[in-house]
């Protein structure tokens, strides 16, 4: 599983020209599942995201939260996460989990990330999104869970 994270003051995500979600002050959450992915590497996650202190404290150093900030989450599903650009010039998404298994997967996190108390915004799973944020800092973490077992 591979997630890029933004600390955001404001992200917004448009699909045919309507917003289906936005947030102010929070983390723009971009989600990619591969292959071998399961509901332990969707629990890693979860607890790194909403407890990774991006969040400046009031001396100015990154000690805080999402949770002791009050942030909010906007959860967009991307599995170009997971692009191998090794060979060629055009990408290979093999090691991307298929969708009717992949929304399955992001699902289960947004649904593990509302269970934590987060508040939470998404896209709309395989659809044409338009992302729009403003990246506060700029703060942009890749965090990786691998399931090195290939265990289902």
């Amino acid at each position: 599983m591979r997630v890029i994270l933004q600390r955001v003051s404001r992200a917004s995500v448009l699909v045919n020209s309507n917003i289906i979600g936005s947030i102010n002050n929070g983390l723009l959450v971009l989600v990619g599942f591969s292959d071998t992915d399961t509901s332990k590497e969707i629990d890693y996650i979860v607890d790194k995201i909403i407890n990774l202190r991006v969040f400046n404290d009031n001396m100015g150093l990154m000690n805080k939260c999402l949770k002791d900030v009050g942030g909010s989450i906007l959860s967009v599903s991307q599995f170009t996460l997971y692009a191998d650009t090794s060979h060629g010039r055009r990408p290979s998404y093999i090691k991307a989990l298929n969708g009717d298994q992949a929304i399955i997967l992001y699902n289960e996190f947004n649904k593990k990330i509302k269970e934590a108390g987060i508040k939470l915004e998404t896209g709309i799973f395989g659809a044409n999104m338009q992302v729009s944020s403003i990246n506060d800092g700029p703060v942009s973490i890749i965090i990786e869970k691998e399931n090195k077992n290939g265990e289902k």
